[in-house]
């Protein structure tokens, strides 16, 4: 069977006890077809980049799947069906990733510190050179 990682994005009208029945339903298919879900990761509400079907947000959810691709077309079929789900994608993957998924992962910032205070002066660079003032044009002045 091949690897698959599925995205879809549910209006941000439900709640998100509906967008885990959803995904209920789409591992009840996948099942009945022969299918497994390896990992499922709830990224919560979100902002969009632009509106999608009048909405700003929306709930979004990761499936890692191995699953034939009969079952992926029919998981995809009812995703296009139903009115909550505004957008899906489903790409194949070599492999499964282990952990959490990037979106997951805490990000380490190691420029800063933990309130976001720069590291001071670079060592690299020697001291800055005195700025030199531009002259100001008369004609251009007002």
């Amino acid at each position: 069977m091949a690897l698959y990682e599925h995205i879809y994005l549910a209006r941000q009208d439900i709640s998100a006890q509906q967008a885990e029945t959803l995904t209920e339903q789409f591992k009840t298919v996948l099942e009945s077809l022969g299918g497994k879900v390896e990992k499922v990761e709830y990224w919560g509400v979100k902002t969009l980049a632009y509106r999608i079907k009048k909405n700003r947000k929306a709930h979004f959810t990761l499936l890692n799947i191995d699953a034939p691709p009969a079952a992926i077309a029919e998981m995809e079929r009812q995703s296009g069906i139903n009115e909550d789900v505004l957008r899906f994608l489903t790409i194949r993957v070599d492999a499964l990733e282990a952990g959490p998924s990037a979106m997951m992962r805490k990000r380490d910032d190691d420029d800063r510190g933990e309130r976001g205070e720069r590291r001071g002066p670079r060592p690299d660079r020697g001291p800055r050179r005195p700025r030199e003032e531009a002259p100001a044009s008369e004609e251009g002045s007002l």
